[in-house]
């Protein structure tokens, strides 16, 4: 198949590259030069604009932008995709974006002729790395069954989230539950310490107890508890605290827009407001325990 990847970031770039050790033919478009030159010594076929990467004989278009804004200039823009795109062409979008705007940008794109999906995804660079990511999908059924065999190239959980924007919402819940998540590991697991107990001992204890949850027992957030986990690394790479930050952001947005309230959502985006506010936003989420210890 002949598909279009636009944003080729920390995410997008090693989705794309399993797209090409999948046999596609992939056009690429992306501002940063050097993701361009990297895809394309793997195989892929440069384009120099957005409107030029859907204007290619491709079949399926895939963006993978950084925030809304992003999505609405990529799509809608003067020389974005709806300008160019043919109308057999199957969009999926899998930006980490607000449900309305996702809803928005999908309703032009099917006044214009094409299908679209929201397809967000979640498992880090490892996972698109690996081909593992989760794909939380929003749209029509029958589009999503035509998708489905593209998006296992890149991921291994593929899930059908529902109408237009579920993806988006599906995506914005969970990370919100994170958020949060992160912030009471690392409360408990500073108190515990603090209070004289050796920090894997205490771990250990939550994580065969009815504390535990990914962020205790998968990554977390106390220093050589986790040996694969960031906070054994010194905070360096996985998710950003930033791109918490803008996710929590989201969700609270959209709390509003529906009229629901996130107390706790509410107090973890400010708790990682302050803590990108003192120069730790690119310092993975886990580090937010800098907030509660000297660790």
């Amino acid at each position: 198949m002949n598909i279009g990847f636009i944003g080729l970031g920390h995410m997008g770039a090693p989705m794309a590259l399993n797209l090409l050790k999948a046999g596609h033919q992939v056009y690429v478009y992306d501002l940063v030069e050097s993701a361009v030159q990297m895809l394309e010594a793997s195989g892929a076929i440069r384009a120099a604009s957005p409107a030029k990467v859907a204007s290619s004989e491709i079949d399926m278009l895939i963006t993978m932008l950084p925030a809304a804004a992003h999505v609405k200039q990529v799509y809608l823009g003067e020389e974005g995709v709806l300008a160019a795109v043919g109308k057999h062409v199957l969009l999926i979008d899998s930006s980490t974006i607000d449900p309305q705007t996702a809803r928005d940008v999908a309703a032009q794109a099917t006044a214009h002729g094409n299908a679209m999906l929201d397809a967000p995804v979640s498992g880090g660079t490892g996972g698109a790395q690996a081909g593992t990511l989760t794909f939380m999908v929003g749209g029509e059924k029958n589009v999503f069954d035509k998708a489905l065999p593209v998006l296992e190239t890149m991921g291994k959980n593929i899930v059908y989230c529902g109408g237009t924007g579920n993806g988006q919402v599906a995506k914005v819940a969970n990370n919100m539950l994170l958020g949060i998540s992160m912030i009471g590991a690392a409360e408990a697991m500073n108190l515990g310490v603090s209070l004289g107990m050796d920090p894997k001992i205490l771990a250990g204890i939550i994580n065969t107890s009815s504390g535990r949850c990914w962020s205790t027992e998968v990554y977390n957030p106390y220093p050589g508890v986790v040996e694969t986990a960031p906070a054994s690394k010194g905070y360096a790479g996985g998710f950003g605290a930033d791109l918490m930050l803008k996710d929590l952001g989201l969700a609270t947005e959209a709390a509003k827009a529906a009229k629901v309230p996130v107390v706790l959502g509410a107090a973890a985006q400010q708790l990682y407001q302050t803590f990108s506010a003192q120069g730790n936003g690119q310092l993975d989420f886990s580090a937010i325990i800098k907030l509660f210890s000297a660790k």
